[in-house]
């Protein structure tokens, strides 16, 4: 007899219960987001507006995925840690809206604007619910979110991952053109992430056990350098863009010298991140492991 095809298991609980009505919501306000904001029109050459176009189909489109494929049970034959992941969503959705709630507003909305200050405010919700949804998945039985991405290590990697997409949105050509010093500043950003996002690939998708010595050793080198290659970073970037750089006076919302700003203020961020995910890696493998 040849076998039967794998049948889909409807489960009306994943859109009954607390979680996923939270993201049912969360689903329906993204959506209200980016229409609003695309019904306003597109901003010209503004890497702020892609960024929070982005973040608003990103976050809808992963959790319209993350309810079809929990309502249908296709997520229990999935190769990973499917709470792990969903988890981590959350969090890094929150962090995502809470960004461009805080940035949509500063830089398109004004007071006869009513379809910018609508988007903001639904943004908002959007945050509250993606924050809400953080908790609920946190607060699950101990041993539901034991994989990387849930625990500190990988929350600490996937913030460093993000800030580096806010620098990264906020850098221009003709910043950095020219000048060694900040050119060296970029190559940190780079590198950094490209790194961060290798060891969050490996760690969640348990494929560091094919390494011939220890992969946690291997990340706590790695922290130690990007820590101290960003602290180079604080220092240099701010030196060579803001000295004898004042803010112009015809200076408006889209001002090339607050994405300086920008860019400084969250390099500061990443290198306390990259300490405190340093000196946390350390205490586990050297400290609670032994």
């Amino acid at each position: 007899l040849s076998p039967r095809p794998a049948m889909i298991v409807v489960d009306p609980r994943a859109l009954t219960q607390p979680v996923g009505v939270v993201r049912l919501m969360a689903t329906v306000f993204t959506c209200v987001s980016f229409s609003l904001v695309a019904s306003a029109g597109h901003v010209v050459s503004s890497p702020y507006w892609a960024w929070c176009m982005f973040t608003w189909c990103f976050c809808f489109f992963f959790t319209l995925l993350i309810l079809v494929l929990e309502f249908t049970s296709v997520h229990a034959k999935l190769p990973f840690a499917w709470d792990d992941f969903t988890t981590a969503f959350a969090l890094l959705a929150s962090l995502m809206c809470l960004s461009v709630s805080i940035m949509y507003p500063v830089f398109f909305t004004c007071q006869a604007c009513p379809r910018q200050i609508g988007a903001s405010v639904v943004s908002w919700v959007c945050f509250g619910f993606y924050a809400a949804e953080a908790v609920l998945t946190r607060l699950r039985p101990s041993g539901q979110n034991s994989g990387f991405l849930s625990s500190l290590p990988g929350i600490m990697k996937m913030l460093e991952a993000f800030l580096a997409c806010l620098i990264f949105t906020s850098l221009e050509n003709s910043q950095y053109v020219g000048s060694p010093g900040l050119q060296w500043c970029v190559a940190v950003y780079c590198l950094c992430f490209i790194f961060a996002i290798l060891v969050i690939i490996l760690s969640a998708g348990r494929l560091a056990s094919f390494f011939p010595f220890p992969f946690e050793k291997l990340v706590i080198v790695y922290n130690i350098l990007a820590a101290v290659m960003y602290l180079t970073a604080t220092v240099i970037w701010p030196l060579y863009s803001l000295r004898g750089n004042k803010r112009p006076s015809n200076c408006g919302h889209l001002c090339a010298w607050d994405k300086l700003v920008v860019v400084t203020f969250m390099t500061i961020l990443n290198v306390i991140v990259y300490t405190l995910d340093t000196a946390y890696s350390i205490l586990l493998v050297f400290c609670v492991r032994s």
